[in-house]
């Protein structure tokens, strides 16, 4: 009874506040669901949320259509931890360091882990009213296109609902094992047999060897390897294998750089 009551206040809400142009799968998702959105724009974001890989894909083509700014390149920040001490100065409060080093560094990943995000950047932003994750306009609802003609994008948003979704997806997988799953039937990607419960989510390629070695890449490309095209679902057993070859891989990569060439006259001097 409660949730009955519940859902016919929200839908009447819902129905009040929807503009004359609305996309039609998001209205008949919100309709459908167990509690309804109350509002447009949390409608939007649950269509998305159920829609976790057509979220990736939207969010990588979207990326494609924006490019790589011109002057770009894929670097990581770096972590001082005095410049998060607070001052005492100022009750507590950390001061802001304004300089044009701290303003570039603005925006930067401290981890490879994470995926290459341009508009993030300071030096790069395109401001209020387009997506920071793709750079492309945001519309009314969070939406993607300008369904309701106004030609202006919404200066109050700074994110796509898809783009929001598809972020989360790209840097917590783990997260959305049970999707991963049954997009691979059940399958282990790696043996062709029967996932057990503790199947896990495995990025084909290692997200280290993208660091390493496919940094010149264009950053549109690059997010496919955070995405759905380099994600699959192994058995522990299996991945636990990847593992340990890798972080052998990594080790050996690590000793040759360290290694003094031949023919060094300092080498063995100590």
């Amino acid at each position: 009874m409660w949730r009955e009551a519940r859902n016919a206040a929200a839908r009447a809400r819902l129905e009040k506040s929807l503009p004359a142009v609305f996309p039609l799968p998001v209205l008949r998702h919100a309709l459908s669901r167990p509690l309804v959105p109350p509002t447009p724009r949390l409608a939007v974001e649950s269509y998305w949320r159920h829609h976790i890989l057509r979220a990736d894909r939207l969010a990588r083509a979207l990326a494609a259509a924006s490019g790589q700014p011109e002057g770009w390149t894929w670097r990581l920040g770096t972590w001082n931890p005095e410049e998060r001490r607070p001052d005492k100065r100022r009750r507590g409060k950390a001061v802001e360091d304004l300089s044009e080093a701290a303003l570039a560094e603005k925006g930067l990943a401290f981890s490879f882990r994470m995926p290459p995000a341009p508009f993030r950047e300071g030096p790069f932003a395109r401001g209020k009213g387009h997506c920071c994750i793709c750079g492309q306009p945001v519309y009314r609802f969070g939406w993607h296109r300008d369904l309701w003609g106004t030609g202006t994008p919404n200066r109050n948003a700074a994110w796509h609902a898809a783009c929001v979704t598809a972020w989360k997806f790209w840097i917590a997988p783990a997260d959305h094992v049970k999707e991963l799953k049954r997009r691979q039937g059940h399958r282990c990607a790696q043996s062709g047999k029967r996932l057990l419960k503790t199947a896990e989510v495995d990025h084909r390629v290692p997200l280290y060897r993208i660091w390493r070695e496919e940094r010149a890449r264009p950053w549109p490309e690059l997010l496919g390897y955070w995405g759905l095209p380099n994600l699959q679902v192994v058995n522990r057993a299996i991945h636990a294998d990847k593992c340990a070859a890798e972080a052998g891989e990594r080790a050996s990569v690590r000793r040759r750089a360290t290694e003094p060439e031949a023919g060094d006259p300092a080498a063995g001097a100590e």
